[in-house]
């Protein structure tokens, strides 16, 4: 069962980024906040600075599709932003990359169920 709700809002990623923990890995970096829920949040950004729009989004694909493989195994009561680091080729973003650097951060940030 989807148990994530995409954040649309400014004030959302502001408030997470602003007051959430930072996790970093070799291409992502992560805000974490508690939101005191029983369902997660998730907002990813992207800068425009990267590339156009089509380089954009299929990073956010790739995310949101390891996010969406990886949920059954978070806690939740979460919200987490995800952005693209400006110093990471988009070239290296392939899924396999991308999950086993979310996979760090989650395990970093200890919001993976205990198994």
């Amino acid at each position: 069962m989807k148990k994530t709700k995409m954040l649309k809002k400014n004030y959302e990623f502001k408030t997470a980024l602003n007051k959430g923990k930072y996790f970093s890995g070799k291409y992502l970096a992560v805000f974490i906040k508690k939101n005191n829920r029983n369902i997660n949040f998730l907002g990813i950004a992207i800068s425009s600075k990267l590339g156009k729009a089509v380089k954009r989004n299929y990073i956010k694909r790739i995310i949101r599709e390891v996010y969406r493989n990886t949920e059954e195994q978070i806690k939740t009561g979460n919200t987490i932003v995800f952005l693209w680091k400006k110093n990471a080729e988009i070239k290296q973003a392939c899924y396999e990359n991308v999950k086993k650097d979310i996979e760090k951060i989650f395990k970093d940030a200890e919001i993976f169920l205990e198994e």
